[in-house]
């Protein structure tokens, strides 16, 4: 089976699904959530550069068509912290 590849929102790099962050608005709910659910789906590179420029210019909210909370932001700015620090210990 060929491997699932999926394109970043920021910085536009190909590569394989399980490098990037999944972010999903749930249908038919509409919330947004990370890693699961089924519905619209959005990847993003774990990287500083990536984050912040989806931030900046609602790259999340126009490609999910949805507006997204703070929290989740708050969520991966974490979770790129403890890989941070995982990578340098």
């Amino acid at each position: 089976m060929e491997p699932n590849y999926r394109r970043c929102l920021s910085c536009r790099k190909v590569a394989h699904k399980e490098t990037f962050w999944r972010i999903v608005r749930v249908y038919p709910s509409r919330q947004v959530q990370l890693d699961e659910g089924m519905g619209r789906s959005a990847y993003l590179c774990p990287q500083t550069s990536c984050l912040a420029a989806a931030q900046k210019k609602n790259r999340l909210g126009r490609s999910l068509r949805a507006s997204i909370p703070d929290n989740l932001y708050k969520t991966l700015e974490q979770r790129l912290a403890a890989v941070a620090n995982t990578r340098s210990t």
